[in-house]
């Protein structure tokens, strides 16, 4: 099996468990969390709930995007299909908005009404279950991240920052249930509010990811740094005009000039771009190809 085979596999099984496990821990949060808004009249922990169930839906988006995504390229889509993750993770991102909208105008609807004496002070298990979300989706934040981060999925990482935005929006509402049963029971119609804001949030700032891979945005400076030091100590390349890259959904694409001997023949001359090109793919693992083009310098005093 060939490297590109081999980083293909681990990327879905990768992606793959790290899905199985959010549905199944979003699936027992979402049930937690309802029978306790519901037992503890809590409207924040019951938004929340809601949150935590809309990130199960998510998650089969994002099985669906990694699935799609990690098929060979074929002759209509020579260059592959890794931008269909971009995709889910754009579908991912307005399912969160969408999300966060429907909390927002049940909390603002409540606050308008004015009708305060008739809201429910929520009871302690409510406190007790926005605790355990607190830490639960913290923890499946940073463990999703670092999977997401070392293989490179943006519809894994808009996953990640689904459980970030739902382990704040348990903050939001720890804040208004502690609110409320202090004797200020608005606080946990707000705290929805609150929720709403920290999903738009994270709906907008996936959503940006996601365009940005779309479009060939190019990567960090930092990345193409190290790219260039790596080109630079080949033996034979004299220099680099030029070095662009472009973000293709979880892959990179690389075009590169660089300079040789103009007095060395066209073997040796394929012979450096060769070590130039080996290099690269050896060394950044996200890069799917790179094209090199060789310039000669005349090197004669």
């Amino acid at each position: 099996m060939s490297r590109r085979a081999d980083n293909r596999t681990e990327f879905e099984k990768t992606a793959m468990q790290v899905s199985l496990v959010s549905v199944a821990v979003n699936l027992i949060l979402s049930v937690f969390k309802l029978a306790a808004g519901l037992l503890a009249d809590s409207g924040a922990m019951i938004s929340d709930a809601v949150h935590s169930a809309s990130d199960v839906f998510s998650t089969f988006i994002v099985i669906i995007g990694i699935r799609v995504s990690s098929r060979d390229s074929d002759k209509d889509h020579p260059y592959g299909h890794e931008r269909l993750e971009c995709v889910a993770a754009i579908v991912l991102a307005t399912v969160l908005a969408v999300t966060g909208l429907g909390i927002g105008a049940a909390a603002l609807r409540e606050m308008v009404s004015g009708d305060y004496e008739t809201l429910a002070v929520p009871g302690a298990l409510a406190l007790a279950a926005a605790i355990i979300s607190i830490l639960v989706k913290e923890g499946m934040y940073q463990y999703t991240r670092i999977k997401a981060a070392k293989i490179g999925s943006s519809a894994l990482m808009a996953d990640a920052w689904h459980h970030r935005s739902d382990a704040l929006s348990s903050v939001g509402a720890l804040a208004g249930i502690g609110g409320a049963m202090l004797g200020y029971p608005i606080l946990d119609t707000a705290a929805s509010l609150v929720i709403c804001l920290f999903i738009e949030k994270a709906a907008f700032d996936i959503f940006k990811d996601a365009t940005d891979k779309m479009v060939d945005k190019a990567c960090d400076e930092e990345l193409e740094d190290a790219m260039k030091q790596c080109v630079l100590s080949q033996e034979g390349v004299l220099g680099i005009d030029l070095l662009r890259t472009r973000v293709f959904g979880n892959r990179i694409y690389v075009d590169l000039e660089i300079r040789a001997d103009a007095d060395e023949t066209l073997r040796e001359a394929h012979g450096t771009a060769e070590k130039v090109h080996d290099s690269i793919e050896r060394n950044f693992t996200r890069v799917k190809h790179i094209m090199v083009h060789v310039n000669p310098v005349n090197t004669a005093k």
